[in-house]
């Protein structure tokens, strides 16, 4: 997980600059950001995205995971302590995991 975070930080600062562009082919590539509460009932209302999982990152920044079960898509969203909510990633096939994988130098 600490190997992730360096990654998710540089993405939502790049997330956040490009948010920041004029609008043009660079801003229509890049992250969307807006307030918390519409794009979490547009994820719900939309994709019938359901929080699954979520985490705190760096600088308070809270990593969620949306998901649906019935249409396998998925979001990956990234909130500021402001309550700025930035879409990191998004795509098809979500699964599940059925039980969590062992600690690192635990037998299976």
């Amino acid at each position: 997980m600490r190997r992730i975070l360096p990654c998710l930080t540089a993405a939502l600062a790049a997330a956040l600059a490009a948010a920041a562009l004029p609008p043009g082919p660079a801003a229509a590539q890049a992250a969307r950001c807006g307030e918390r509460s519409r794009i979490v009932a547009h994820l719900t209302q939309t994709y019938g995205e359901t929080r699954r999982a979520m985490g705190l990152a760096a600088d308070d920044v809270v990593v969620e995971v949306y998901a649906s079960a019935a249409t396998g898509s998925w979001t990956i969203t990234a909130t500021l302590p402001n309550g700025l909510m930035c879409l990191i990633a998004a795509g098809e096939g979500y699964e599940a995991a059925p039980d969590a994988a062992p600690a690192r130098g635990t037998p299976a």
